[in-house]
């Protein structure tokens, strides 16, 4: 007998079908008396091999705003069995994994929705995911053991997605969607883990991709069959259900996939270029557009029309704030990858943004330059922090927040960033391993008090540590764009309850005064690739006689 689904979604009021929406998602896990709950909008981290990249177990603790983590777990199909499924517990993921049982949220699905390299076709019973060792294929019955031995908070169900080139025929969507069904079916009908000899099953929390491509009435077909009552000799299995969406907990929608076959539908295909050896992926090549985003939301609200508003929706792989913000003023999403900002980090971009965009984005008070103004009047998302500008900018990361340690001075209005690169504190306890540490430890000239608020990173320290290949660099920038994203969750949560009316407004705003066409990522993958490229290459002379050369500077003066 299947489990019953719970709700995982509450709206904040009575919403319509489409449009802006807030509300909270709890998760009630089995044999837990604690309630985890999440104000919606909110973010969704990315993962490679189940790590957020860049963090340590310590930097993702001190990020509160990462909560809820998506792990793909095809990095992990390179051995038989999968090493997760080997550990036991009630949570076998976050002790695998060394996430907090109390602080976060994991879900787990099968592909990296933000891999978008061509693959091998799937099988009518089978999902080719890749790993380290190449493609494997996955059954939906292997599926479901791992689901079972891992326990995962929330399991995204196996999804016949191609990811073949596009354009896709008509019989190959018939052949995506009878496959999704029978798969979601199969995960439905799959007991949740026995324990002892008792029948006692604890309810999951399942998630389904909602299949059709871009095709208009694939998409709304493939919702219906999930509404349509359950086939007579599926009944038992499945009860009680009476039909597929009943075990459903929430939809998801990967707009990888999507954006490459609109624009191929449209004449226009997406220019991969160089991806320098796999350094480039092929997602840094998407971007959006109002046109683009017109059509992605009229793609979700086909597959929504016939099915429930007040379940959980989570979209992947958006690739600007501006399509995350017309995704939620045109469809309505709670939760979104944070993938788009993650990569930033890894670009040695640092985030400087706002939602709603501020009366004047010139700051106030203090000496922090913002971001650059493109030839189209419009303010970069951010500052490109390979660039030679930053070398003497010894001032914080982002202009749109205050650091902690300024902000704790006087009285304010402005927002603050309290991630560990903006609002570091000094720790509460130190190594000592030496009589020179423990009088450093007591020199009452430094402020070690617990927890005390030290002076925030620079953009001129960050800029030498990418320059001098230190991974210390791109850990910071990711907590610190993890944070950005989160604090522009926040103000799209209080616009929201001001009206959809006042939300629109403040959408057209931030259109116009933010650049989409991302000049400044395309300048600084440039210079990410060109100092990459001179790790531990050529002597000091050559990298200085280059550093003369280059305003992009390869090299740190010495």
């Amino acid at each position: 007998m299947a489990a019953r689904a719970q709700p995982l979604f509450t709206p904040s009021s009575p919403t319509p079908k489409f449009g802006p929406r807030t509300g909270s998602l709890t998760i009630k896990r089995n044999g837990d008396e604690a309630l985890h709950k999440t104000e919606t909008p909110a973010l969704l981290a990315a993962t490679s091999r189940g790590i957020v990249p860049h963090l340590s177990r310590d930097h993702v603790q001190r990020t509160r705003v990462i909560r809820h983590i998506q792990l793909p777990f095809e990095s992990f199909i390179d051995r038989n069995p999968p090493v997760p499924t080997l550990v036991d517990g009630p949570h076998p993921l976050h002790t695998f994994l060394g996430y907090s049982a109390d602080s976060h949220i994991l879900t787990m699905t099968l592909r990296d929705p933000s891999d978008g390299r061509k693959m091998p076709p799937n099988g009518n019973d089978f999902v080719a995911a890749h790993c380290t060792r190449g493609v494997r294929k996955v059954t939906a019955s292997s599926w479901n053991a791992f689901v079972e031995k891992c326990k995962p908070d929330i399991v995204v169900a196996l999804s016949d997605t191609p990811f073949t080139l596009p354009p896709h025929s008509q019989k190959r969507l018939t052949k995506s969607i009878e496959r999704s069904i029978a798969w979601i079916t199969s995960l439905l009908k799959a007991p949740a883990t026995a324990h002892g000899d008792t029948a006692h099953w604890h309810s999951r929390h399942v998630f389904l991709h909602l299949a059709g491509g871009i095709n208009p009435e694939a998409r709304a077909e493939f919702a219906e069959r999930l509404t349509d009552p359950v086939d007579h000799k599926d009944a038992d299995a499945l009860a009680p259900y009476n039909t597929l969406d009943e075990g459903i907990s929430g939809y998801v929608f990967d707009l990888l996939p999507l954006r490459a076959a609109l624009a191929v539908e449209s004449r226009k295909p997406i220019d991969e270029g160089d991806l320098a050896g796999g350094l480039v992926r092929v997602s840094d090549r998407h971007r959006s557009s109002p046109e683009s985003s017109l059509r992605l939301a009229e793609l979700l609200q086909c597959s929504l029309q016939v099915l429930p508003e007040e379940k959980l929706r989570i979209v992947n792989s958006p690739v600007s704030p501006h399509e995350v913000l017309r995704l939620i003023r045109d469809v309505g999403v709670d939760l979104l990858d944070s993938f788009w900002a993650q990569r930033a980090a890894d670009m040695g971009i640092a985030l400087d943004f706002r939602f709603p965009v501020p009366d004047n984005l010139e700051p106030t008070g203090t000496a922090c330059a913002p971001p650059r103004k493109r030839v189209n009047g419009k303010s970069d998302l951010g500052h490109n922090l390979f660039d030679s500008i930053y070398v003497h900018d010894h001032i914080r990361l982002a202009s749109a927040f205050l650091d902690g340690l300024t902000a704790d001075k006087f009285e304010h209005n402005h927002p603050v960033c309290d991630c560990e690169a903006c609002s570091p504190r000094a720790p509460s306890s130190r190594v000592l391993h030496s009589a020179v540490d423990v009088h450093a430890w007591q020199d009452p000239s430094c402020p070690t008090s617990p927890s005390a608020l030290q002076p925030p990173v620079t953009r001129s320290y960050v800029h030498h540590l990418l320059h001098t290949h230190e991974m210390s660099a791109h850990a910071l920038l990711a907590m610190h764009n993890v944070t950005v994203f989160s604090a522009f969750l926040d103000g799209i949560r209080a616009t929201i309850t001001r009206g959809p009316e006042e939300f629109s407004r403040e959408v057209k705003r931030f259109e116009e005064a933010y650049d989409e066409e991302l000049v400044l990522w395309r300048e600084a993958e440039v210079m990410w690739l060109q100092v990459e490229r001179a790790r531990g290459k050529g002597r000091l002379a050559r990298e200085k006689e280059k550093q003369v050369e280059s305003t992009i500077g390869t090299a740190v003066d010495l």
